[in-house]
């Protein structure tokens, strides 16, 4: 698969691994009745589990309940390992919108056995992603909106400033943990808000003024 950009950009990028993160604002730490951790919580999801602006989100047979996760994501522009903070936003690409769905019934009965999340995020049409917006054109990745609307009514919205971690933080620790190849994306997590999506629904994100995603969700 291959990013599309807001803006004319001529190389093509294929869509590498994603790198996601969990529990990275504090309110929705608190209405998953989880605990903030000192480090960020880091999980992987496939690039087959992502789909774009006007696509569906496909509900699988073995899940009764999915949920909605509207995120700040962050494309790697070049190859980095163990980089500081202080430099990490030197191999950013770009930004985008994403949604990070989530079989709930399923990662809640892993949560109860001590499972790996793998199967609950790693779904195909799980990763609905915008348009890319190049480094350049975003002043700070810091504080930037992020809201989400299903059918019309608003279900999350908050500002990245409400992060635990810095985008510069996250880049950081990830780096320490695995290699980060260019093409990768770093979902940030999402704020308070998450909630059910059913067949018939539409979904309507924004991140600031700079781009937006709309997808449905299908059978």
């Amino acid at each position: 698969m291959i990013y599309t950009f807001k803006k004319d950009y001529h190389e093509k990028i294929s869509i590498g691994k994603l790198v996601c993160l969990a529990r990275t604002y504090k309110k929705h730490a608190h209405e998953m009745n989880a605990n903030i951790t000192k480090n960020p919580l880091l999980f992987l999801k496939p690039a087959s589990s992502v789909i774009f602006n006007g696509e569906s989100i496909i509900i699988p047979k073995m899940s009764n309940c999915l949920n909605h996760e509207v995120e700040l994501g962050v494309i790697i522009g070049k190859k980095c390992k163990n980089i500081s903070q202080k430099k990490a936003l030197d191999y950013v690409l770009g930004y985008l919108l994403a949604l990070d769905i989530t079989a709930r019934d399923i990662q809640s009965e892993a949560k109860k056995n001590g499972w790996p999340w793998s199967v609950a995020k790693g779904f195909d049409t799980f990763a609905p992603i915008s348009e890319v917006v190049l480094k350049e054109n975003v002043s700070n990745p810091d504080n930037l909106d992020l809201s989400l609307k299903i059918n019309g009514k608003v279900r999350q919205s908050s500002n990245t400033k409400n992060m635990i971690y810095s985008v510069e933080r996250i880049i950081k620790f990830i780096s320490e943990v695995m290699t980060l190849e260019r093409g990768d994306l770093i979902l940030t997590g999402t704020p308070k808000g998450v909630g059910e999506i059913v067949k018939g629904d539409i979904i309507e994100a924004k991140l600031g003024d700079i781009c937006s995603l709309k997808v449905n969700v299908g059978r």
